[in-house]
């Protein structure tokens, strides 16, 4: 434990920081677990509403904060979108 009262401020802030970006980082997550979910279960127009009005907008955010780098987020924002892309291919051409 820090002895001086400037570490003591200091350790206080970085635990009140660190359960602010898991906070944000587990939500994230979980909005795209909850894409990859309606993906399997062929829901695309509801999949597509959750990426383009959710999930695009909470990752710029979590960039912006400086939580992920910009280009794991592009690359993040591509894969999920190609995702979706392809599975509504995918079901065009089965019925």
């Amino acid at each position: 434990m820090p002895v001086r009262k400037k570490a003591i401020k200091s350790l206080r802030q970085s635990l009140k920081r660190k359960k602010h970006n898991k906070r944000i980082l587990s939500n994230l997550k979980k909005q795209v677990k909850k894409l990859n979910a309606l993906i399997a279960e062929q829901k695309l127009d509801e999949a597509k509403i959750l990426l383009q009005k959710t999930l695009i907008s909470q990752i710029d955010k979590a960039v912006k904060q400086k939580m992920i780098h910009k280009n794991t987020a592009s690359r993040k924002k591509s894969h999920l979108t190609k995702k979706l892309n392809r599975s509504a291919k995918n079901t065009s051409k089965s019925t």
